[in-house]
């Protein structure tokens, strides 16, 4: 069976949102057993000539969703960056994005597939299709800024490891879920 453009996007964006909200989740739980602030995630930086955690967080929103947009509509437009904003609203942007993902049906996406498109990226025009769009485009910058805010909070102690960035597999079912030997 063929992998269909929407089995490529939206699963793969809503896995790793996922990871992303649990990890944010982590950080605010750790801020609250040590007595930290969240707040003060906003603005760090894995180094100073990087983008800070905010941005990281709607990077990755934007990434997704006006990603998968642009494939519909052939312009990449996501909304102004909203800036520095307390952690509890970061939280929220990625619950946003995961309903936005979530209200695309299969076949809506499925729809846009072999698309061309011609799009203006900042100051790039590029000739893609819509699978390439999200293969070559969003999907490197969307994985960019998820794992890049997975490292700014790992840097500042969050207890954080490959299974929180990975989030939910897609695993088939099979009779090796029930077997006590296969735990990990």
């Amino acid at each position: 069976m063929a992998t269909s453009f929407y089995d490529l996007s939206v699963p793969t964006f809503l896995q790793t949102l996922a990871a992303v909200g649990g990890f944010l989740d982590s950080a605010a739980t750790h801020c609250a057993e040590i007595g930290a602030d969240p707040d003060d995630f906003v603005h760090a930086r894995l180094f100073d000539d990087m983008a800070p955690f905010h941005f990281q967080i709607e990077a990755a929103w934007h990434h997704s969703v006006c990603g998968l947009e642009a494939a519909k509509t052939g312009v990449f437009t996501p909304p102004a960056l909203v800036g520095p904003v307390p952690f509890v609203e970061l939280q929220g942007m990625i619950g946003k994005a995961i309903a936005a993902l979530e209200a695309f049906s299969p076949d809506e996406v499925n729809g846009w597939a072999g698309k061309d498109l011609d799009l203006q990226i900042g100051p790039r025009r590029l000739a893609l299709t819509s699978e390439t769009l999200i293969l070559s485009f969003s999907l490197p910058n969307f994985y960019f800024h998820a794992v890049t805010a997975y490292d700014i909070l790992r840097s500042r102690g969050v207890p954080l490891g490959k299974r929180d960035f990975e989030g939910p597999l897609r695993a088939r079912s099979t009779s090796l879920e029930a077997d006590p030997s296969n735990a990990s």
